[in-house]
């Protein structure tokens, strides 16, 4: 049976610090481990952990709204099935909002929800980790975060 528990650090902020739970939504995710140290980290792993899902983030939090082929050459390499497929599922688990845009052409532009935005601390901190214990492949460079997401 799934619990239903806020993910704000699991139902336990004073475990880690209450700093920590400041500013944290009230949006509520189905878990399988609730009372496990572990499961904050596990939920968090479940909601973004698709390939492409923190790429979509990421990018949206440095510059929203973008518009479907913005996001397309922002995440170079997704085709528009798969990328069509992880904004259907970031929509459903109430990260990304999509808005149809009446202009003409009718255009749709997606943005953070306040509870995406609040993966923003997770995404800098893959960021950063990622930064330090990477090695690209010879001749190629890591690029530097940019300042906004910088430690």
């Amino acid at each position: 049976m799934q619990a239903r528990v806020a993910l704000w650090l699991a139902t336990n902020c004073s475990y880690y610090s209450p700093a920590d739970c400041s500013g944290m939504t009230d949006t509520k995710l189905d878990v399988w481990c609730t009372g496990n140290l572990w499961c904050p980290v596990t939920t968090t792993a479940q909601l973004i952990g698709r390939k492409w899902h923190p790429v979509i983030v990421f990018e949206l939090l440095k510059a929203e709204p973008l518009g479907f082929n913005e996001l397309k050459r922002a995440a170079d390499g997704v085709s528009n099935k798969v990328l069509s497929g992880a904004l259907e599922d970031l929509e459903e688990k109430g990260i990304v909002d999509r808005e149809v845009i009446d202009d003409k052409p009718v255009r749709v532009e997606y943005s953070l929800t306040t509870f995406g935005a609040s993966l923003e601390p997770v995404i800098r901190a893959m960021g950063v980790w990622g930064i330090e214990h990477l090695h690209p492949p010879d001749g190629m460079e890591m690029k530097p975060l940019p300042d906004e997401f910088s430690a």
